[in-house]
């Protein structure tokens, strides 16, 4: 979340800010604005009280040790006075920080000033295009065809025993799946990003750490309620994130570079369509992620050098991609600014999304609790940065169409030492 010191010193700039957004958050900064200034109002009362009740007890003690009794009497008086003020204020400063808080999940980050203006993703910028776009035979067929007919991936049973958005992968589909989480992993590790295997299930704080709660809520699926419940994560951001939530890091420490394997699992409330038809969008799919924490003067190099990473693997495999800019209305609720990486698919003519690569500035770690200590003993937020490295389904999806020939499918020579076969 946004820090209150930032909202209370450049309030006119983060209104023009979000309005890149398409929100108007004049009227709710207003609000965090007056709610902070009664809070400290109220905590400078509890805090000069406080400071008065000390000051009474010690003046007790002297007066009872010098004989006067009743000056004394008149002082505990006072004392419990307080007291009771003490207790109302307590609650009054309590419920403030509540509101303040409430008040803050309710704003998203404020975007960089390179993010374009927009409405949906429709307005985001190509930044830039590389490989060739195949030319499509007369014979070649969309993912889910071929799926079917080289047993693949199984999109019925899947229905059958789960739910449409929940297919089995069998037979070479279920290897060219492990291959691809191995040669992702192995890419990152050679990068130098330490291996997570984290939980697949996280708490609520978890969820309010990265901006997951209350976001997006209707897109998790829960177990429980209150204390009690617990989310499948809809990547592995969160756990991996939330490694850090409430550490004191040395700047010696940053940065902090980590990659894991995981499944995912979102709603993905009222998708419907030939968008969502085979791999397009699924309810449990599989992504490794990284993610990273940085000097916040290093950050938004960093962020260009994991785009460069991911546009690296996406050479490897061959396959032709276009990198986008996103506008402000397509810009995640937690992200400064996002980049995302889009193949394309030969026998859909359209491209697919496959990676968004985000920086998040002191957004997630404001929430966290995230911070380091330099040498001069200040303590600053860090930055978080996370990025898809890669997401699997529409990777498969766009490798079994764009490399289709009459005899069968062609592997990708950087996955053959994965898959132990050639050709499907």
């Amino acid at each position: 979340m946004l820090e209150i010191t930032r909202i209370r010193e450049n309030k006119a700039e983060i209104i023009e800010l979000l309005k890149v957004r398409n929100m108007d958050a004049e009227a709710q900064i207003e609000k965090i604005i007056a709610v902070d200034e009664e809070w400290r109002a109220n905590k400078q009362k509890q805090d000069s009280l406080l400071a008065e009740s000390n000051s009474i007890a010690k003046e007790i003690g002297q007066l009872f040790k010098q004989g006067k009794r009743d000056e004394a009497e008149q002082l505990k008086q006072r004392g419990v006075e307080i007291g009771d003020e003490k207790k109302s204020l307590i609650e009054t400063v309590n419920n403030l920080a509540s509101e303040l808080q409430e008040l803050l999940y309710e704003i998203p980050n404020v975007p960089h000033p390179s993010v374009p203006q927009g409405n949906s993703d429709e307005d985001n910028v190509t930044i830039s295009e590389a490989g060739t776009i195949p030319e499509v035979p007369d014979f070649w067929i969309p993912h889910w065809g071929l799926a079917k007919k080289h047993e693949l991936i199984d999109f019925e049973m899947g229905v059958k025993v789960t739910g449409a958005g929940f297919p089995f992968y069998t037979g070479k589909g279920a290897r060219l799946q492990r291959a691809l989480i191995n040669f992702f992993l192995d890419e990152a590790r050679d990068a130098g990003y330490k291996e997570i295997i984290p939980p697949f299930m996280v708490n609520e704080d978890s969820g309010y750490g990265t901006g997951q709660l209350p976001d997006k809520e209707g897109q998790m699926y829960q177990d429980g309620k209150g204390k009690d419940a617990l989310y499948l994560i809809p990547t592995a951001e969160v756990p991996l994130t939330n490694m850090y939530r409430n550490v004191m890091l040395a700047e010696a420490d940053l940065p902090l570079k980590v990659t894991g394997y995981t499944p995912c699992f979102r709603r993905e409330a009222g998708s419907y369509g030939s968008d969502v038809r085979g791999l397009n969008r699924l309810h449990q799919f599989d992504k490794v992620e990284i993610v990273r924490v940085e000097h916040p003067s290093q950050s938004y190099a960093v962020l260009d050098q994991m785009v460069a990473y991911v546009q690296g693997l996406l050479t490897k495999l061959g396959l032709p991609y276009r990198t986008l800019r996103l506008c402000g209305g397509d810009l995640g609720f937690t992200a400064a600014l996002t980049f995302d990486l889009e193949v394309y698919s030969a026998a859909q003519d359209k491209w697919l999304e496959v990676s968004s690569i985000s920086n998040f500035e002191a957004y997630q770690a404001n929430r966290l609790k995230l911070r380091f200590k330099g040498a001069d003993k200040k303590k600053t937020l860090a930055h978080t940065l996370n990025g898809s490295a890669l997401a699997l389904p529409r990777i498969m999806a766009a490798l079994l169409e764009n490399n289709q020939t009459e005899d069968g499918i062609t592997i990708p020579k950087v996955l053959v030492p994965y898959t132990g076969f050639e050709t499907i």
